[in-house]
């Protein structure tokens, strides 16, 4: 009992470390640098299982000293790499043209990859000196895995992501000392009383002071912020002060105060007149929104004359708007400064909305005039629920401005931008109603026209006509799309005319645009933005447009929702020329760094797991023949269970709305249902299984969309029901193959129990980085059915690990 409670609090410990450094990186580093975590943990996990292959413990003593120790050396691991990684951290803008960076990236690689090595051995002992257990010790491997993503959600709320990580630690000093107290046989004491005593106060004064260390940490684990980080710019003023700082499991809040803050997103050459005072409201360190010093009540404002967001109110005077995800409320401002008669905001932060509300009268108490109506929610969910028109649909512009290459920014899903997301927004306009769209301007043009596309094909799957409902104008920096429900008017066409005319805005597309009014103002060498547009919209094969086009500018969907990557393969040449040479992570090559990093897992798995496990197997060739089964089996199920867990982490992050608690309860789900079927996996047919996962995969990958297109309007809390409910079929049967697998090659070749484990791992490491890859170029839904085919041919080399089982009397 004391080693199954000691595995549950490690796994418990160990998932809550993984999914704490995915916070630490998003808010140290960049949030694409998190997705690295997953195959850190793996390579770890791999890495342990050729220790106890080559090192196999030799005696009883021995491998009960194992567990403690692992224990023991996982719980300091996790804090010397983060002081490592935090007080020596990489350069990923200079890692392009400085060896020294690439050098560092991977020591930080490896020093994160030690805890994961000390757990990983902890388990992969107890499987294999247990293996008629396997069941068992798996399903206590799991359950507490699951249990650590719930701690991973509700500790940085309590204690920040520096006493999240003490946390962790905390639980894998109680491991060591349930292993401790572990027995050889029945009622024979493994250690001598008094020792044990003195070690056990030891033991349990060091954890109470991790705890107490985890509520406050000490000032030397504060989490050090990259350089480059908008925060870390904001706080180089001379006069910048932080007057709010919270974290919750999802997100880091900062506002800073200082004179030098100025932002006026959509203001035109002629702007004369400059913002009011302004707080600066960070999320993860990046991303500035403005909260302005403004009167409560307030009707007017002469700044935003001169902004492009003034135009959508312009048109629809009185308008009832919708504005979703304002973030520091400057489009609710403009909303009220320009005559809104209500204002509905849907923020999904609960952070931001204390931010700004606990600025007060300072910031005109704007989230709590009556005029405003604030929802904490996410918008596409609110969008599906409500039954209300509105007259404006305002999706804010949240992201700073990013260069259009290969870039690291690339690497993240965006659910506010895909097609059916417009197409919910347009569902909620009035008749004449506008889905207002700002976006930054980039050379060659790819970001703004993307969301011009995104619009025209949303119109034309709900009925519309693109040509005659779509207008566009832009600023220097900026370009503002209207999607009208309905052709615009001709008094509402002249109504833009005379308002760029006066603003030196200049006309982007117009249904009635002549080749002489565009580029007037903010002249370029050639009006790129208006030519592109026309070309998108005459076409008489958008596809070949699309294909044509020198970036990858074809509207996302749900199932390929990454509206940051504008990479072609045809593009790699150029992007490896330009590598260093322009201003982002790791050169401007980021979608190239999977590559890399997929090369790297690669052969990391092969020197480190199963080159000396190759060695090995040659060694005992006639002994333990089902090694090539056994290589061929695991590594499925490893590949099989990530080409699974991390294409529903992503799509539930649409359904669910925040990325870390899709990832708590796509973990938790699957973890806890998999341990569940571990426990019970002896009662029930290996080859059954695996043909039920054939069929439950690749039935998910074709009925989750119409799922959540079906329950997306629900709460918060029946979504996080449903999703639960939903993963508990395929969470159950992916349980069972690894343990009853692991009982067979036991009994045939009991020698190679370790190896599995290791092969298991290095698989695991591949296709972490691999299922990312083809979720870019192939959707979700192909990834999906690749993990079915992976336990399809796991089904068929089952038979060659061993003679089944015999099953267990009732």
């Amino acid at each position: 009992m004391a080693v199954t409670v000691g595995l549950f609090l490690l796994s418990a410990a160990t998932l809550l470390f993984e999914i704490t450094l995915t916070r630490v990186f998003s808010i140290g580093q960049f949030h694409h640098f998190a997705f690295m975590i997953v195959s850190l943990a793996l390579l770890g996990s791999g890495a342990s299982g050729t220790f106890l292959t080559i090192f196999p413990p030799h005696n009883r003593r021995r491998s009960a000293q194992i567990p403690v120790q692992g224990s023991w050396g996982f719980a300091l691991a996790v804090v010397a790499s983060y002081v490592f990684i935090n007080w020596a951290p990489f350069d990923s803008f200079r890692v392009a043209h400085d060896w020294r960076q690439g050098a560092l990236l991977a020591c930080h690689y490896l020093a994160l990859a030690v805890p994961f090595f000390c757990s990983g051995m902890v388990t992969g002992l107890l499987l294999s000196v247990r293996p008629g257990q396997a069941g068992r010790t798996y399903a206590a491997n799991l359950i507490g895995s699951a249990i650590g993503c719930l701690l991973a959600v509700v500790s940085p709320s309590l204690l920040a992501e520096e006493g999240a990580l003490l946390l962790s630690t905390a639980f894998a000093l109680a491991a060591a000392i349930a292993f401790g107290w572990r027995t050889a046989g029945p009622g024979r004491p493994v250690r001598r009383l008094p020792h044990a005593a003195t070690r056990a106060i030891l033991q349990c004064a060091m954890l109470a002071l991790v705890v107490v260390a985890a509520w406050r940490p000490p000032t030397f684990l504060a989490l050090r912020m990259s350089p480059y980080k908008s925060l870390s710019y904001l706080m180089l003023y001379p006069d910048a002060v932080r007057v709010f700082q919270r974290s919750n499991g999802f997100s880091r809040v900062d506002v800073v105060r200082s004179n030098s803050i100025r932002s006026l997103p959509g203001s035109g050459i002629r702007c004369s007149t400059g913002p009011p005072a302004q707080l600066a409201l960070t999320v993860d360190g990046e991303d500035v929104s403005p909260i302005s010093h403004i009167s409560p009540g307030l009707s007017e404002l002469p700044v935003t004359d001169c902004l492009l967001m003034a135009l959508p109110y312009r048109l629809r005077p009185g308008a009832h708007a919708l504005v979703l995800e304002p973030r520091g409320g400057f489009d609710v401002l403009v909303a009220l400064a320009e005559h809104a008669q209500m204002v509905t905001a849907v923020e999904p932060n609960a952070l931001v909305i204390q931010a700004v509300r606990e600025q007060g009268a300072w910031a005109g108490n704007l989230y709590d005039d009556p005029r405003v109506r604030v929802v904490q929610d996410d918008g596409r969910a609110y969008v599906r629920r409500t039954e209300q028109l509105h007259d404006l649909i305002v999706l804010s512009l949240t992201a700073g401005q990013r260069t259009v290459t290969s870039g690291a920014y690339s690497l993240g899903e965006d659910y506010r931008y895909t097609v059916e997301a417009f197409e919910d927004y347009l569902a909620r306009l009035d008749d004449g109603g506008m889905l207002v769209v700002m976006r930054w301007l980039q050379i060659p043009p790819s970001e703004s026209i993307r969301a011009f596309a995104l619009a025209a094909e949303a119109i034309e799957r709900t009925g519309g006509d693109a040509q005659s409902s779509l207008m566009a104008l832009r600023s220097y920096q900026h370009m503002l799309i209207l999607a009208r429900r309905g052709p615009f008017t001709e008094r509402e066409l002249a109504t833009v005319r005379a308002f760029a005319a006066e603003r030196s805005f200049d006309l982007v597309y117009l249904p009635d645009l002549r080749p002489d009014e565009v580029n007037r103002y903010n002249i370029l060498p050639e009006p790129v933005y208006s030519q592109a547009c026309s070309a998108l919209l005459s076409a008489e094969s958008r596809e070949d447009w699309y294909r044509g086009n020198a970036f990858n500018i074809r509207p996302p969907t749900d199932d390929r929702p990454f509206f940051g990557n504008f990479f072609k393969w045809r593009q790699a040449a150029d992007a490896l020329a330009l590598a260093g040479h322009v201003w982002q992570p790791f050169g401007g090559v980021g979608y190239l760094v999977l590559l890399a990093l997929l090369a790297l897992a690669v052969v990391a798995s092969g020197v480190l797991v199963l080159a000396p496990l190759f060695l090995k197997q040659s060694e005992a060739r006639q002994r333990e023949r089902p090694a090539s089964a056994a290589l061929s089996y695991f590594a499925l199920l490893g590949v099989g269970f990530f080409f699974v867990e991390m294409p529903l982490l992503q799509r539930f992050v649409l359904f669910l709305a925040y990325p870390a608690y899709a990832m708590a309860a796509v973990l938790f789900a699957l973890l806890l249902f998999s341990g569940i079927g571990s426990a019970i996996s002896q009662r029930v047919p290996i080859r059954l299984a695996l043909a039920l996962l054939l069929v439950v995969v690749i039935a998910y990958a074709l009925v989750l969309p119409t799922l959540f297109r079906a329950a997306l309007s629900a709460s918060l809390a029946v979504r996080l029901g449903i999703a639960v409910l939903a993963l508990a079929p395929p969470g159950l049967l992916m349980g069972i193959p690894f343990p009853r697998g692991l009982a067979r090659l036991a009994q045939s070749a009991p020698g190679l129990v370790s190896w599995a484990w290791g092969v298991n791992g290095a698989a695991s490491v591949v296709a972490s980085i691999l299922a990312t890859l083809l979720a870019f170029d192939l959707g979700f839904s192909a990834v999906l059915i690749g993990g079915a085919l992976c336990y399809a041919g796991a089904w068929f080399t089952v038979r060659l690990l061993g003679p089944p089982l015999e099953r267990p009397r009732p």
